[in-house]
């Protein structure tokens, strides 16, 4: 059996931690699966996993062999991202992550007009709000909002910024009337975004740099910002959205932009793994987004 072929196997049934999930994964048989790894540890003379019905562990030969073929497999897939770059069009597997809501309405139109350009490309979209182990989930880039912690095994790059604004109805207006400073924001109806449990805090444009910052006690919380802006469109208080998601709302007259002077600007980054060697796909697809992106969130 091919050797690159069943290190890659190994190497997913170990770090997906069962033959099974491997198999799913790389549309294989699981007992396709339990001869790749055979034929390793025929060839090597000595057993890399110690498996029952309940669960597998690495024996110690095979933890050292797997940090060895993890490093191999990303030289070849080196090697051959070398040899497509000098190939017209670009091919392969792009996978690309990004928030849910950001994906579906702005950074998946154009992800989706570089995949017409390219039809030789495979473009997988995964959208969802987590920054997830970016090598580890076999993600090419990752696109996130807001600030990022600096890691070395990370590069980043801003595209955009998209522009927050809090948003009430003319009804609530009419009712509670507008709050013309920050400090009148604790004495109004919130309705906050809510992330594993917690008020995500409202930030505000300043002159001396850092932002200022409200914590919006809200009776009224949800982890889509779509039903945030629908909440608020019903009269239900204050949201702090988007620009580009409230936008259609604004227009139909259902919500009204507050306190705009002080909108701050939230970044939109490109992040993907440290590399020796960035693929051409990866490097087009993100100055794409960077000429792209900015008139979707403006």
């Amino acid at each position: 059996m091919d050797r690159l072929t069943s290190m890659r196997v190994f190497v997913r049934s170990v770090e997906l931690g069962s033959f099974s999930a491997a198999a799913d994964d790389l549309r294989l048989s699981g007992p396709m699966v339990g001869k790749h790894i055979r034929s390793l540890e025929q060839r090597l003379g000595a057993r890399l996993l110690n498996r029952t019905t309940r669960r597998q562990s690495l024996t110690e030969l095979g933890r050292a062999y797997y940090e060895r073929c993890r490093v191999v497999l990303a030289e070849a897939e080196a090697a051959d991202a070398v040899a497509l770059e000098n190939g017209p069009d670009l091919r392969g597997r792009l996978r690309v992550a990004m928030p849910a809501l950001l994906g579906r309405h702005c950074v998946g139109p154009v992800l989706v007009a570089f995949a017409q350009q390219h039809p030789r490309l495979e473009l997988e979209l995964c959208l969802n709000d987590r920054l997830g182990d970016l090598v580890e989930e076999e993600v090419d880039l990752s696109v996130r909002t807001g600030a990022l912690a600096s890691r070395d095994d990370l590069v980043a790059r801003r595209l955009a910024h998209q522009t927050m604004t809090v948003f009430a109805a003319p009804a609530y207006i009419e009712a509670r009337g507008a709050p013309g400073a920050l400090d009148e924001l604790p004495h109004h109806e919130t309705i906050a975004y809510c992330h594993r449990g917690r008020n995500r805090p409202w930030l505000f444009k300043t002159t001396h740099g850092a932002p200022d910052i409200f914590a919006p006690q809200a009776r009224l919380r949800a982890d889509d910002m779509d039903v945030l802006a629908d909440m608020a469109a019903q009269g239900l208080g204050l949201a702090w959205l988007p620009t580009w998601l409230a936008a259609p709302r604004v227009a139909e007259g259902k919500l009204t932009p507050l306190l705009s002077e002080l909108s701050y600007p939230y970044d939109v980054h490109a992040v993907w793994p440290r590399t020796p060697y960035l693929s051409r796909k990866v490097r087009m697809v993100v100055d794409m987004l960077s000429a792209e992106l900015p008139s979707y969130v403006a």
